[in-house]
């Protein structure tokens, strides 16, 4: 759609946008006609998806996207960031707080360290991201999205503090659709169930990001989610056409959050491929 697209001349800031879900709102982003920069902790993997939502040929300020190394976790990292995207782009229509980490184990058995660590991304990071960004939303009538997750309306004992962290998110995006109706400045949240390709940070505590495998059940709707359904609910939320909606959470998840699922026990068995 490029340049006619329905988030034509619109700047945004994805954080977390080099791989998964934040990269599939990035690339849905500038197929609409935004320019965007994303963030992320890998240099190789950034500068490797700027490359690829501009396209390889593109150059300087000719590009779409570019990348700006930071850690959600560091508050200096996030000033940083978000000064640079919006000197990079001249102005921010949107954030996308998409970065997020999390730990496979029950709420009791997570470490103090972990604890802090997942805290300091998922929620503290989202919070540092909205402050700093806010100036620059509110002077283009801008907009928010948080990206939670159904863990967060559902809990999942297996990953508990994820839960607990993306059930902050959830209130988060709605005290920030308070504090930013003054300045018409939009704040909502999309809550993704099983999505594939899933995040990169998941482990035990104390083992290397392991990353989510996808063997999961199959929700009502028939298939296991896509990084891609996910990006169009987003390119919904910043657009025009969402101008009067603000405060509100979005389950993008198949049905899974609809109630419990009676399946057959003859036939499909609720996996992936299957």
């Amino acid at each position: 759609m490029g340049r006619d697209g329905r988030l034509a001349g619109k700047c945004a800031l994805i954080t977390g946008g080099t791989s998964g879900i934040g990269l599939a709102i990035a690339a849905r982003f500038v197929q609409e006609g935004a320019r965007v920069v994303v963030t992320g902790r890998d240099d190789e993997l950034g500068q490797r998806a700027a490359r690829s939502l501009s396209g390889e040929h593109a150059a300087g300020h000719d590009r779409a996207a570019r990348f700006v190394r930071a850690d959600a976790a560091s508050p200096g990292q996030v000033a940083d960031s978000v000064r640079a995207a919006a000197e990079h782009l001249g102005a921010l229509d949107i954030l996308v707080n998409n970065a997020g980490i999390g730990v496979t184990a029950r709420l009791l058995d997570t470490p103090l360290a972990d604890y802090d660590h997942v805290m300091d991304v998922n929620v503290r990071g989202y919070f540092l991201y909205a402050q700093h960004a806010y100036p620059h939303l509110a002077r283009r009538r801008g907009c928010m999205i948080h990206i939670a997750s159904d863990a967060g309306v559902w809990g999942e004992q297996s990953i508990g503090l994820y839960s607990v962290t993306k059930a902050a998110v959830i209130m988060l995006g709605k005290m920030l659709a308070l504090d930013g109706g003054s300045d018409a400045v939009r704040s909502n949240v999309l809550c993704p169930g099983d999505i594939w390709p899933g995040m990169r940070h998941m482990a035990p505590p104390g083992e290397q990001d392991r990353g989510e495998d996808g063997d999961w059940p199959v929700p009502p709707i028939g298939r296991v989610g896509q990084a891609r359904d996910v990006a169009a609910a987003a390119v919904f939320y910043a657009s025009d056409d969402a101008a009067f909606i603000t405060g509100t959470t979005l389950l993008v998840d198949g049905g899974m959050t609809a109630g419990y699922l009676h399946r057959e026990r003859s036939g499909r068995q609720g996996r992936p491929g299957t």
